[in-house]
This record gives structure tokens, C-alpha cells and sequence, in this order.
């Protein structure tokens, strides 16, 4: 089998995803997806990359990975070369479980969990929709959508986790502190502010007590100083951990960090590939181990970095605030791998604009995600998808 061609994918209402197909001689398509700088992603797999893979075996995915991953500026980063990268090996163990007639977490080694526990990542209808990704700027409050789960955390946190836990949902993610950060770059956070941001935290405690765990997203927005001052101010509500608190960019800052707060430290999606990760756990900066597997290599990269962080005795917890395919291929990843602490997701996303594009969406039951049955990721662009007259393609063949 070979690969006779990568078509790309690309729609302005979603602009920051990219979708990719691999196609092959043998009439089979494994379906890919990366998020965030779509067209740039696009220009790299078929100016840089197609040259590389088409005629190639597509079964053979650790060449193929190693390949796409050892060019140039595609260094244990996040940026386009590797997020290029991540969603056509996704696309390629989305064919390897298509031709073996298994879902892909068989193909990494079958299920350790028969549900895995989510948490919901407190984003409304129109988060990130735009191209322009900055905290606050791309929120997009007052939409009017069954679950605006942000403008429910900005308003009254209380009886969103009394809605959460009505469902069976026990934890919930937020990020009160962002305003602030983009008001003051970082640098530091008044005494109102700090009671404002803290208000969301004193609800959910009121209203439920300990029944729902809080995970506090801070988006690398601050300095250290300022996020020790934070996490301060956080621990009597006992949060289940503080998400990149500073930028991903210093092991032994975030180390300093992890010192200074009984709460867990998370070093999450912005880091890529295993080498980054290692950093971080070297310095003892991350007490848990999160992975975009549409940023950081796709599946092969992640099924690495979820045993290298076990090796390390620490959990790992795939991030979700992309895409449906990036969102079916964590999942694989989270039932597989024995180390998986908890799935993130966006019920206003699997419950909404996700269903739009694909044929099947993982499902949620009483707070937990059950395994895609499927062969392969289990799940296909809808046929409406092509028929979109926002739909733009591009088209690499082999000669």
C-alpha cells in the first residue's frame, strides 16, 4: 500500500482548524486534523512535507513521524512544522486502524480504562471560533448557545457546578484570572482584581462544597511573582491544579513555581514533544503531564510522552479545546494509556459545532467518556462537509 495523495481542508466559519485526508492505492483514507494557523499548516504539509511522504508506505508510522519531524525549526515545538506533522500522523494511525479493522486504541495496546473520568473546560459556543487567538479578546461572551459555560463562570460559578454535577460532570475548568493578566501584561494583580477573580472559586464552594474539583487555566499569562501570589490566594478553595501559570519557556521558573504550592503544577499543550516534557520533569516542574496530540506530534509523539511522564510517576491528562478529530484521537489515547488521570472536554463544543463536521462524536455518560468503537479513530466528515460553500481544499498527488 502507498500513498497516492494528502488533500487539506479548510472552512471559514472554522478557521482554525485544519482537517487533513491521507489517501492510498488501496482505496483507503485516514482522516487527520491540527488546530491553530491552518493555512500556514496547510503550506507546510503540501509544500514541505508531501514531497516526503507521498509513494511512501503509510503503515510504516514511525519512519514516517521521524521523517516529518526532523526538519529544520520542527524541534520540540508547538509551531507549524509540528503541528503540521501531528495531524497527518493522526490521519495515519486513523488508516493503520482502518486497514487492521480495529479502533486506534487497540493499535496502541488496547483499553486500560472502559471509561475514562472528563472534566468540562468552561468555554461557550464561540470560543476560539475566531483567528484571532488572545485571551478575553476571543471569548466571545453573549452568545446564545444551550451551554455558555464562560459567561456561567463570569456570572455565577455556583450554579454552573450545580448544572455540571446535575449531569454527572465533577470537575470544571475555568480562567477568572485573564482579565486582569491582559490588563496589568502579567506583571501583577490589584487587591480588586484578586477578589473579583476569586469570586467564581468562593460560589463553587458555596453552592456544592468539595463535590466538584476546580482545575484553574492561567494561560502563561504571568510572571512568577504574580502567579505565587495567585496560588496563594487560591489554596483555601483546594484546587485540583494551576494550568501554565507562567510561560513555557523556563523549566527552573516553573520549578520555583511547583515549590512554592501543596496544588498540583500542570505543564500542558504549549510544550511539544517528549524533550520539552522532559525538561519540565527533570526540574520536577510538572506534577501533571498534559498533551495537545494535534500540537505535539500527533499519536506517536503523545503514546511517548504519556510513558515517559509514568516513568516519572506522574498522571497524564490529554487537553481538548480544538476540534472533533483532535478530540476522538485523545480519547484513543486516554482509554489506552494506564497512566491517563482525566479527558478534558468542552460540552458546549461535543454538544454543538463538533456534531456539524463528523459522523461520530465520543460519548459522555455520567462524567465519563466511553471508547470509539469504530475501526480507526471511528469517525468521518460528514458528507455535508464537502458541500459547504465556506469549504476551500488543497490537493497534493503523487506523480
Amino acid at each position: 500500500m502507498k500513498i497516492t495523495a494528502i488533500r487539506t481542508f479548510r472552512l471559514e466559519e472554522f478557521a482554525n482548524v485544519l482537517w487533513v485526508h491521507v489517501e492510498t492505492d488501496a482505496g483507503i483514507t485516514g482522516l487527520g486534523e491540527t488546530f491553530y494557523g491552518a493555512a500556514a499548516c496547510e503550506a507546510h504539509i503540501h509544500d514541505t512535507l508531501s514531497v516526503r511522504l507521498l509513494g511512501q508506505d503509510p503503515l510504516n508510522i514511525e519512519a514516517l513521524h521521524k521523517e516529518m519531524v526532523s526538519l529544520p525549526n520542527a524541534q520540540a515545538s508547538t509551531g507549524v512544522e509540528y503541528r503540521a506533522a501531528s495531524a497527518v500522523d493522526i490521519a495515519l494511525w486513523d488508516l493503520f486502524g482502518k486497514v487492521s479493522g480495529q479502533p486506534v486504541h487497540v493499535m496502541l495496546g488496547g483499553r486500560t480504562w472502559d471509561k475514562i473520568r472528563t472534566y468540562n473546560t468552561c468555554a461557550g459556543t464561540r470560543y476560539v471560533r475566531t483567528n484571532r487567538i488572545k485571551p478575553v479578546d476571543t471569548w466571545n461572551r453573549g452568545a446564545d448557545g444551550p451551554y455558555e459555560d464562560l459567561d456561567a463562570f463570569m456570572t455565577d460559578a455556583g450554579a454552573l457546578a450545580e448544572n455540571l454535577l446535575d449531569s454527572g460532570i465533577t470537575a470544571m475548568k475555568i480562567w477568572p484570572f485573564d482579565p486582569a493578566a491582559i490588563e496589568n501584561k502579567g506583571v501583577f494583580i490589584s487587591g480588586a482584581q484578586m477578589k473579583e477573580a476569586l469570586r467564581p472559586f468562593e460560589q463553587i464552594r458555596a453552592a456544592v462544597g468539595d463535590r466538584m474539583e476546580i482545575m484553574v487555566e492561567m494561560h502563561s499569562l504571568w510572571n512568577l511573582p504574580a502567579a505565587m501570589e495567585i496560588a496563594r490566594a487560591l489554596e483555601p478553595y483546594a484546587p485540583r491544579w494551576f494550568e501554565d501559570p507562567i510561560r513555557m519557556n523556563s523549566p527552573q521558573a516553573l520549578g520555583e513555581f511547583a515549590r512554592s504550592t501543596p496544588v498540583w503544577t500542570c505543564a500542558s499543550e504549549t510544550l511539544g514533544s517528549r524533550f520539552a516534557y522532559k525538561d519540565y520533569l527533570d526540574r520536577d516542574a510538572a506534577h501533571v503531564v498534559m498533551a495537545d496530540l494535534c500540537w505535539t506530534g500527533g499519536l506517536t509523539e503523545g503514546r511517548k510522552i504519556a510513558a515517559m511522564a509514568d516513568t516519572y510517576h506522574r498522571p497524564f491528562a490529554p487537553h481538548d479545546c480544538i476540534g472533533p478529530v483532535g478530540f476522538a484521537a485523545a480519547v484513543h489515547m486516554s482509554i489506552s494509556q494506564p497512566n491517563t488521570l482525566i479527558q478534558e472536554s468542552v460540552r458546549a463544543f461535543y454538544e454543538g459545532w463538533y456534531r456539524e463536521l463528523v459522523t461520530e462524536v465520543p460519548r459522555v455518560e455520567n462524567g465519563c467518556i466511553l471508547p470509539m468503537e469504530g475501526p480507526g479513530l471511528g469517525t468521518e466528515l460528514l458528507p455535508g462537509f464537502f458541500e459547504r460553500s465556506d469549504l476551500t481544499t488543497r490537493l497534493s498527488e503523487a506523480d
